[in-house]
């Protein structure tokens, strides 16, 4: 339990949140982790929200010199990584404070390289009733079937999954970066919420998911090279099983998050 952790955090226009993000870093109960920012060309105010925490040396600041998207951004991220065990939390999103300390004895105490924890989603302002879960192990058929968990309850174990660089995908990059790890190991579910993913934007219209279709082609083609039939099935089986997910793998809840 004394192992160094890497928080892989891209960043772009988020001065209104990072702030709150940041705290929930510094709340973990585990201490022993380094936080890589890295800045993706922002016009707002992140700069000088993150010059008050860059006293702590345990986090590091970096710009990229043009825009170029979460995926470049999480990749330079990673390549600046120390930590035995790599976790995302993205630029407006929050942790349980207990969330890496929990991640890690789950991991530790069944050998596991790969996990993720259930989250509860914030959309304008409001909880939402659920905590969203997903299957007790996903192994790489399911993998393929759908992304059954958010990028900021992943955590997995660098000495077994490696380096992680995935192709400059302006959406979806975070699903491709759990196809590369599938192929060294299955993803362990931890059963407890300890993630929260905060959605600012309104419902997706139908125009929107139209454009989610097409990344979701996106990735198979040109994130991981699949010829086109077998790129039209994936996305076939992406649509059915998201539809499985939003009907099986959700919670009703009362409770709502004191963070």
């Amino acid at each position: 339990m004394n192992d160094l952790v890497s928080i892989i955090m891209p960043s772009y226009n988020t001065g209104r949140f990072i702030k709150d993000t940041i705290e929930s870093v510094l709340a973990q109960s585990y201490t022993n982790w380094e936080l890589i920012i890295v800045d993706d060309c922002s016009t707002d105010d992140t700069d000088q929200i993150v010059d008050q925490y860059l006293t702590d040396d345990r986090i590091t600041y970096l710009k990229n010199e043009v825009n170029s998207g979460a995926a470049l951004s999480r990749n330079r991220a990673l390549r600046e990584a120390k930590g035995k065990w790599i976790a995302f939390l993205d630029s407006d999103d929050l942790w349980e404070p207990l969330k890496l300390e929990k991640q890690i004895a789950f991991m530790l105490e069944h050998g596991y390289a790969f996990s993720y924890t259930d989250y509860m989603i914030r959309l304008n302002g409001e909880w939402l009733p659920y905590v969203y879960t997903g299957p007790r192990v996903v192994n790489r058929r399911k993998m393929y079937d759908y992304c059954y968990f958010s990028t900021i309850t992943v955590m997995y174990d660098r000495e077994v999954i490696g380096l992680i660089q995935i192709d400059d995908l302006r959406k979806n990059n975070d699903y491709a970066m759990w196809l590369q790890a599938i192929e060294k190991s299955n993803c362990y579910r931890l059963p407890e919420c300890l993630s929260y993913y905060i959605k600012h934007e309104g419902s997706v219209s139908s125009g929107k998911k139209f454009k989610l279709i097409k990344w979701h082609y996106k990735l198979f083609k040109d994130g991981l090279h699949k010829n086109k039939f077998e790129s039209l099935v994936l996305t076939a089986r992406n649509l059915f099983f998201g539809v499985i997910k939003k009907i099986v793998y959700k919670k009703k809840t009362t409770q709502i998050p004191s963070i």
